[in-house]
This record gives C-alpha cells, structure tokens and sequence, in this order.
C-alpha cells in the first residue's frame, strides 16, 4: 500500500507546541466610501449612401465629441478613443454584392473627477446628433486611500480576535508568527471586478436648447479587505 503523497501546491500549517500555542484568526473588514472617478462610453455614428460621405461625417462628429469633452478641462482625467468601424450594408435583393449604404461607428472613453461637471457633459453629449452615451461607471483608483484603511481595519480585527480567544483562555499573546492576504499563498482564480451600475444612456438628434444636465447621485463604493493572521501566546494555565 502507498502512502498518500501530501499536495506540493498547499503550505504546511504550522502547528503550535505546549510552550508556544499557536492561535490563527481571520480580520476582515468592509468600507462604503464615495466614488472617486466615473468613466462614460460615447459611441457616435454616421451614416451614408457612399464610403466617403460616412467617412466625412463621422470625422466631423467625432471631432465634435473630442472637442466638447476636453472643452471641461480638468474635470477630464482621461480620455481614450476605442472601436472605429466603417461598414458597408449590402442589398437585400438582386444581384451581385451592390452596396446599399455605409455605417460608421467611433467609441470614446471618458473618465471624470468633477461629479457636477459630468451630469452636465452626458447631457450635452446626449443631445448631440446620432450619439450615444453609456454609462456612468462608478469606480475608485487603485492607489486609493480607501483601500488601505480597509487593510489597516482587517489586521486590527485580527489582532482583538486573537487577544480575546487568549484572554478567553487567561493568558496573553506573545508573537505574530504570520499575517497573509486571502489566497496570499496560491494562486486565486481570476474573477473579473463587476462594472458599475448604468445610470443614463441616449440616443439622439439635436434638440434646438441644450437640455437641463442631468442629476447623477454617485454610487457608494464597497471596499473589501481579508487576512489570516497566526499568533502564539504564552501558555495558559488549564
């Protein structure tokens, strides 16, 4: 009979002794804090009977799109062209591949900082010819404040845990043996974050006013922080 082989890809838990009991607890902690950036998706597109008169108008629409957004300055942190496309609709009847129309299409991206500027813009946007805005997508920058506060809260939960299972038990700890993010040890499956919640969308043609900006009420962000922490204690009297 063989001997079971242990799994290589799982790390040794490291087990106390009478002279060092080991205690290992969980921290966690959860944040809602306000957005710090929202990015909008603006797809403009044209429409004609020839290659050259699609191609014509959407170089002049999409320069209008451009224009219009950086016009907000700062309030812009960044702006990205995406997708173009240019393409030719064919007949649905007779012969041979006769072309019956061009459609051409320009996505943007655009991510503000200036929450009140940005009701303004997706309205104007909006009520632009043959444009369409998605979005706003709510969201926090990767270096933000808010992420480490939730780390600094999950490793404070962690060290009262432990000092109240010690204290349970009549004694104190003595030393941190190891704190680790979730998964720290592995590699964790990839799992896309969910885009934020859609919040306006638009189609269509100028309007002879510019429209009242819309009221966009920023989406509470949800921060979220886990580690495991291991301590040893002084040995309890039992």
């Amino acid at each position: 009979m063989t001997a079971a082989t242990p799994d290589a890809s799982q790390p040794a838990v490291p087990y106390g002794t009478p002279e060092a009991p080991r205690i290992a607890v969980r921290g966690e902690a959860r944040l809602e804090v306000d957005p710090e950036i929202a990015r909008i998706g603006i797809t403009v597109a044209a429409r004609g009977r020839d290659r050259r008169s699609a191609l014509d108008d959407l170089t002049r629409r999409n320069a209008g799109i451009l224009d219009l957004v950086k016009s907000y300055g700062d309030a812009v942190e960044r702006l990205e062209t995406g997708a173009f496309s240019i393409t030719p609709e064919l007949t649905k009847h007779g012969r041979g591949e006769r072309v019956r129309t061009y459609h051409g299409s320009v996505r943007v991206t655009a991510e503000l900082t200036d929450f009140t500027a940005l009701g303004e813009l997706t309205t104007r946007l909006a009520d632009l010819e043959l444009t369409r805005v998605d979005g706003p997508w709510w969201a926090l920058r990767p270096d933000s404040p808010a992420h480490r506060e939730a780390r600094k809260k999950a490793v404070h939960e962690a060290v009262q845990r432990a000092r109240e299972y010690a204290e349970a038990l009549g004694t104190s700890l003595s030393a941190l043996v190891e704190l680790a993010d979730i998964g720290a040890e592995s590699t964790p499956p990839a799992h896309p974050q969910a885009p934020g919640r859609m919040r306006s969308a638009a189609f269509a043609g100028a309007a002879e006013d510019t429209p009242a900006p819309l009221d966009l009420e920023p989406q509470r962000q949800r921060v979220h922080a886990q580690i495991n922490a291991r301590f040893t204690m002084v040995p309890p009297q039992l």
